[in-house]
C-alpha cells in the first residue's frame, strides 16, 4: 500500500546506538539478576563530581564506549559480541533485536551494507545500582559517511558485571523526531512499478510537509481493467516512544495504523485498520515487508494478512523503481 520503511542507517542506531559500555572491569564479583534492576534517574557525569570510590567505574565505562566505537568502526564483531551478555535485548521505538547473535548478526549486516559508517559515544551520566549493575546514559553520534551531517541519538543502557567485563544486559533508544524523518529521506519522490499477476501499474508520490515534521504520500493503483485506487498516507514520528507511525486512508473509506520494524535488512510495517462499508469483513491486519534492492529500486510484499482472524494468503510481491 506504501513505500514506508526506516532507511538503513537506522538500523545503526537501532543496533549500534545502543552499545555505550561495556569494559573490563579489574576483577570479578559475584552477580546480580540485571532484569531486577529499577529504573532511576542518572548522576550527571559532566556536573557534581562522584565519590572517589565511585571513579574506577565510571572511568572503565566511559573508556569502554570509546572502545565499544573503536571496535564498531574497525569492525571487530567478535570484540562487540563480548560486550553483550547472552540475553541482551535492544530496543528502539517499535524495533526489538533479542540475544546477542541476532543484536551481532544485525550490525554485521548494517556495516556490510554501509561500509563507510562510523560512530563516537559519549556518556553522560552513571546510576550505580549496586556492586555488579549501572545504568548508564549517553548519546550516539553517528555518521553515514564522510563529510555528511552527524546524526544523535540518545540511549540509556543496563550494565551487568559479568566475569570481570561490565556487559550491556539491556539498552531503550530514545531517537529524536527530526533525526527519525530525515532517516527517511530517501523514499522522497516518485516511484512506479507494475503490479504482479493481471497486470496493472503503482505510482506513489513521497514529499516533506509541515515544516519537514511529516512525509506525505499519495499512491495510485492501476488494475489492468481500469479499476483505481488512490491511498493517501501519513508517516510522523512519535515523540513519547520514538517509533515511526504510519496512517494510511484510501478511496474505498478504508483506513489502518503501522508502526515500523526493523532488523537492518528489510523493514517490516504491521498494520492494524478498518475495511471500507459493505465489506465483507471489519478488521484487517497485515504486515507490509519492504526490502531496499538497490539504490533506486525495492520489493514490497503484503503478508500475514488476516481479516477478523482469518488467515488470508500473502500478497504477490511488489518491484518498485525510483523515477527521479
Amino acid at each position: 500500500m506504501s513505500l514506508s520503511a526506516l532507511r538503513p542507517r537506522v538500523a545503526a542506531a537501532l543496533a549500534v546506538a545502543l552499545a555505550a559500555a561495556s569494559a573490563a572491569a579489574q576483577s570479578p564479583v559475584p552477580q546480580a539478576d540485571p532484569r531486577q534492576a529499577p529504573r532511576e534517574a542518572t548522576t550527571n557525569l559532566a556536573g557534581a563530581p562522584a565519590a572517589a570510590a565511585d571513579a574506577p567505574r565510571d572511568a572503565a565505562l566511559a573508556a569502554a564506549g570509546d572502545a565499544y566505537a573503536a571496535a564498531f568502526n574497525e569492525r571487530r564483531f567478535d570484540d562487540l559480541a563480548r560486550q553483550w551478555t547472552a540475553d541482551a535485548e535492544l530496543v528502539e521505538g517499535g524495533g526489538r533485536v533479542a540475544g546477542r547473535e541476532a543484536i551481532v548478526e544485525s550490525l554485521r549486516r548494517w556495516a556490510e551494507a554501509n561500509p563507510d559508517a562510523r560512530i563516537a559515544i559519549r556518556l553522560d551520566g552513571v546510576k550505580p545500582l549496586g556492586g555488579t549493575l549501572a545504568r548508564v546514559r549517553g548519546t550516539i553520534r553517528f555518521t553515514e559517511k564522510p563529510g555528511s551531517r552527524p546524526v544523535e541519538t540518545r540511549f540509556d543502557s543496563l550494565r551487568v558485571l559479568e566475569e570481570g567485563v561490565w556487559r550491556i544486559a539491556e539498552s531503550v533508544v530514545e531517537p529524536s523526531q527530526v533525526e527519525a524523518l530525515d532517516a527517511l529521506d530517501w523514499m522522497v519522490g516518485n516511484w512506479k512499478g507494475t503490479l504482479p499477476g493481471a497486470g496493472g501499474t503503482v505510482e506513489a508520490t513521497y514529499q516533506r510537509v509541515a515544516g519537514g515534521h511529516l512525509i506525505l504520500g499519495g499512491i495510485r493503483t492501476r488494475a489492468a481493467d481500469g479499476e483505481e485506487l488512490d491511498v493517501v498516507e501519513l508517516i510522523h514520528p512519535d515523540k513519547a516512544t520514538g517509533s515511526v507511525r504510519s496512517w494510511v486512508f484510501d478511496s474505498t473509506g478504508a483506513r489502518a495504523e503501522g508502526v515500523v520494524e526493523t532488523d537492518g535488512t528489510a523493514f517490516n510495517r504491521r498494520y492494524v485498520g478498518t475495511t471500507a462499508d459493505g465489506a465483507a469483513g471489519n478488521v484487517a491486519r497485515w504486515v507490509q515487508v519492504l526490502v531496499p534492492t538497490g539504490p533506486r529500486t525495492c520489493t514490497m510484499q503484503s503478508i500475514e494478512r488476516s481479516l477478523d482472524g482469518r488467515p488470508l494468503p500473502d500478497r504477490d510481491p511488489v518491484h518498485l523503481t525510483r523515477q527521479r
